[in-house]
């Protein structure tokens, strides 16, 4: 990854998933936002910002790009992806939602080949805080330190912050890798970049029911991570059958045990991982003290 000041970043495309709050406050942060791509509006200015017509465009005025920002319609991104992984910029963020399955598994195996960082969609993005936002996380609930989040959420993912914030307990970053279907990049994938990031000292997964992600994540853990990680789990007391709808999960429930995908089913692979297990958010500083001792 390379998320410094430095870090040259655009936007592809200025939807409803983003807002001229979000383009003022990476600005304000310290994101180093060069331009804007939209079709059609090559020569504007949007949010201050200058806007071309393609992203080669980009590249050709200022220079290799590192990050692009997706907020195009999700059933434009595989096309936005496809044109920013040509111009190889190797970090791209997908704030929309509700992209198209094989829209993603196509983005998934170019980007796999070109070795390139997909986060999301339906994520808020990346912050370091005190350094760097990419995407669209709401800076006033973090500050910096040595905690890593990582969340398959995103207003549960603020919420994790603010806890730890309260609580005089900094973050080092905080990821959401998306809620649709099929994402970019994974808990797995996650975990092996904090427990190999020497800016954390702690890591704070936030799963929520469906998928069989976090259970593959506390496999995971006993196998491969040594720093300490503290898991939460939303939806505890969500209602028997009833799934989310941005996890996108009935098609990955058939012919499954029954209890696949429920809170409790992830609870349990956590326990039996050995890994600490908050009730609620406001729990989730104190595990975090514990485990650091």
């Amino acid at each position: 990854m390379n998320l410094t000041l430095d870090s040259k970043v655009i936007i592809q495309g200025f939807s409803e998933f983003i807002t001229a709050t979000h383009v003022t406050q990476m600005k304000a942060y310290g994101t180093n936002l060069v331009a804007g791509v939209n079709p059609g509006f090559g020569g504007k200015q949007l949010y201050d910002l200058p806007v071309f017509d393609l992203v080669e465009e980009v590249v050709k005025q200022f220079g290799p790009i590192d990050t692009t920002i997706i907020c195009v319609n999700p059933y434009q991104v595989l096309d936005a992806a496809l044109e920013a992984i040509a111009s190889n910029i190797r970090q791209i963020i997908i704030i929309s939602a509700g992209v198209p399955p094989l829209d993603m598994v196509q983005l998934l195996r170019k980007a796999e080949a070109c070795e390139t960082l997909v986060v999301g969609p339906n994520s808020p993005g990346i912050i370091v805080p005190g350094k760097i936002i990419l995407g669209t996380h709401p800076s006033e609930f973090y500050t910096p330190g040595n905690v890593g989040i990582v969340s398959r959420s995103s207003t549960l993912t603020y919420e994790v912050a603010w806890e730890l914030t309260k609580a005089g307990l900094g973050q080092s970053i905080s990821v959401s890798i998306g809620s649709d279907t099929i994402v970019g990049s994974s808990f797995l994938q996650w975990l092996q970049i904090l427990d190999e990031d020497e800016s954390t000292q702690a890591i704070v997964l936030v799963g929520q029911p469906g998928g069989g992600s976090e259970e593959a994540a506390a496999r995971y853990i006993a196998e491969a991570i040594d720093k300490p990680v503290i898991a939460y789990i939303a939806g505890k007391h969500a209602p028997p059958g009833k799934h989310w709808r941005q996890t996108g999960t009935l098609a990955t429930i058939i012919g499954r045990d029954p209890n696949f995908g429920t809170a409790q089913h992830k609870l349990l692979a956590f326990q039996e991982a050995h890994v600490p297990v908050a009730e609620r958010p406001s729990q989730i500083p104190e595990l975090v003290r514990k485990a650091i001792k």
